[in-house]
């Protein structure tokens, strides 16, 4: 049977498209799908249905290029925070490994898209000496409108800080593709008529995103409302200076279906969510970051939205206990609640929560400095399905509340600590002993927290896979031994633990061989013995963070990717023993690199011939 198409010649092009659109849209899995013969490069082509484009230097020729090749997308993502470096390399190849220099030249200035991760190049005209304006390198209503008339099934639209796309744009995708779903228009300046267009055509629009669309206001909004209301399901607003309760209250009035509402907004009251309360029973997450809102508006919430699965809030100055009590006894779904410098909020509240809802799976604590010990004991001993918990600069809880959430909380998947001076070693321990199920521990600048909590972790949390330790000076290498000996990490971070050194990598070295990600930065004995036993030990290694590490030299460099060969990203500012020979030796021989940090003197000309795109300096000067 060797060298016969059996493949193409039983099956027919509607059983393999429907194969193709089954697999993943990675890279690698295009690419071979495109790369087996003409057949599925047309089929593959045809069953696109999403694209991912980034800022480039005539983007409106890009799109019309894009839909002569890819007719039949649906999901148009358009990003211009996002370069073209940044999705592309110039310079390498698409095997592993640098072209050669005279093979890059012979080649047309090109540039890319980025179309379901998957790269494909279009030419660039030339920009001239001066270089290209900023309309000339960004999506224009024309380019717009060129999408809207060749994608009019489109169902997904997201246009992040597009800065030239206005309400004529916008219209035209409002006339042309009236089955959209979802819009994002974060950063874009777009005004009240592009709006209303959308609201008169898109009758199915069900996610809006209005962050940063400064040149909005209630009329917009409103009319939004009214075109939307039996579809919209998700709205979020922020920083819109001109949207205030008027519009709000629309929503609520119009929007019978909203599931979700996120708000950040200084000039939105009590009147625009006491709308959104009575009249959106189906709410279901809420994310307020509204600091003229009072406990008026959060007590209807409590009455009005049973179903509330989500709460979020955000530096709210202007609403006490109340609020939470109403939550509590009127929210009995209540799985997800975030509190972020709520400053009036004590025990009390996450009394009412835990009693009130307890289905609790996440909670994060951020800088509400009235709610202590007593509080977080309340959630461990009623909230036992407890996933994740956060605890962010919360100064009153001590180790007490710990114990009980592990006592209570057996399912207890992740726990963040940061600047928590009054939590120790004993409530690592009690967590580590009752939380069997831990996979992820993130710990910074709690200073009472040392090798015997960690030494814990490692003997009974076998899951873990998630380590960080930031700027904790009493956890050294017996922690990293007992975690290499019981735990199999990918992510590790323990920048500014003064106490490990080399004994404790080597172990992590030997002990964790699925390590991705390592951060050992600012830790003054580590030396290049670690680093040999890394490049022999964590293969698979993508990310390390070597900043600051003042005895790792190029030798060391050297050994590491010897065996890490899938490394992506190293950044290596401040280490005084680096030189341009050993940054020379990382870019050489990590061929899937993409982005060394590195002091831009140690690099050399040669180097930066060979791999401008991967380098970024952090101090030019030094």
């Amino acid at each position: 049977m060797r060298g016969r198409d059996l493949i193409n010649t039983a099956l027919p092009d509607e059983l393999l498209s429907d194969i193709f659109l089954r697999l993943d849209a990675s890279k690698s899995s295009c690419d071979a799908i495109s790369l087996v013969c003409k057949r599925w490069l047309k089929l593959e082509r045809a069953s696109r249905r999403t694209v991912r484009i980034g800022a480039s230097g005539c983007p409106d020729e890009y799109m019309a290029s894009m839909l002569r090749r890819f007719e039949e997308v649906r999901n148009v993502y358009i990003d211009e925070r996002l370069t073209v470096s940044s999705l592309f390399r110039p310079g390498f190849s698409t095997r592993q490994g640098l072209q050669r220099p005279d093979a890059r030249r012979k080649k047309s200035r090109t540039s890319e898209v980025k179309c379901s991760s998957t790269m494909y190049h279009l030419p660039i005209a030339n920009s001239g000496s001066g270089g290209s304006s900023l309309e000339s390198t960004s999506l224009s209503d024309d380019g717009l409108a060129i999408l809207a008339k060749g994608c009019t099934r489109l169902e997904k639209l997201s246009l992040i800080w597009c800065s030239n796309i206005t309400s004529a744009g916008l219209s035209s995708i409002a006339v042309n593709c009236s089955a959209l779903k979802s819009l994002d228009l974060q950063g874009c300046y777009v005004g009240d008529q592009g709006l209303a267009a959308i609201g008169d055509c898109c009758k199915h629009l069900e996610d809006l995103n209005l962050r940063f669309c400064e040149g909005l206001s209630d009329i917009g909004l409103s009319k939004l409302a009214t075109g939307c209301g039996k579809s919209l399901k998700a709205l979020s607003v922020a920083a819109c200076a001109k949207i205030t309760d008027i519009s709000i209250e629309a929503v609520g009035v119009c929007c019978k279906s909203l599931q979700s509402l996120s708000l950040d907004s200084e000039f939105v009251k009590n009147e625009g969510i006491l709308a959104v309360a009575k009249g959106c029973p189906s709410l279901q997450a809420l994310k307020l970051q509204c600091i003229n809102v009072t406990d008026e508006a959060l007590q209807a919430v409590g009455t009005y939205c049973s179903g509330l699965e989500l709460l979020a809030l955000y530096s709210f100055q202007r609403f006490t206990d109340r609020s939470l009590c109403a939550i509590g006894s009127g929210c009995k779904q209540l799985k997800n609640l975030t509190l972020s410098d709520c400053y009036f909020l004590s025990d009390k509240s996450l009394e009412a929560i835990s009693t009130g809802c307890t289905g609790l799976t996440h909670l994060e604590v951020n800088g509400c400095h009235n709610i202590g010990t007593f509080g977080l004991e309340s959630v461990g001993k009623s909230c036992p399905g407890l996933l994740e918990l956060s605890l962010l600069y919360c100064q009153r809880i001590s180790n007490n509340a710990l114990f009980e959430v592990g006592r209570g909380c057996k399912l207890l998947q992740a726990l963040h600590l940061v600047d928590c001076s009054s939590i120790g070693d004993d409530a690592i321990c009690h967590i580590a002993q009752g939380c069997k199920n831990l996979k992820k521990l993130h710990i910074r600048r709690c200073y009472d927290i040392g090798d015997k909590g960690i030494i814990a972790v490692g003997e009974n949390c076998r899951f873990l896979t998630d380590l960080s330790l930031r700027f904790c000076d009493r956890v050294g290498d017996a922690a990293l031994i007992a975690i290499s000996q019981g735990c199999s990490l990918q992510h590790l971070n323990v920048s500014g633990c003064h106490k490990i050194g080399d004994a404790g990598l080597i172990a992590i070295a030997r002990g964790c061989p699925q390590l991705v990600h390592l951060d050992i930065s600012v830790l003054q004995y580590v030396s290049d013995m670690a680093l040999a036993e890394l490049g022999e030990g964590c293969t698979v290694l993508k990310d390390i963070v070597l900043s600051h590490c003042r005895q790792i030299t190029d030798s060391g460099l050297e050994h590491l990717v010897k065996g890490c060969t899938r490394v992506e990203a190293c950044h290596m500012v401040y280490c005084p023993k680096v030189t341009a020979a050993g940054v020379a030796t990382v870019i050489s021989g990590c061929p899937r690199i993409k982005r060394v940090l590195v002091e831009k003197w140690k690099v050399s000309h040669r180097t930066r011939r060979r791999a401008a795109s991967v380098l970024s300096f952090l101090c030019v000067d030094l």
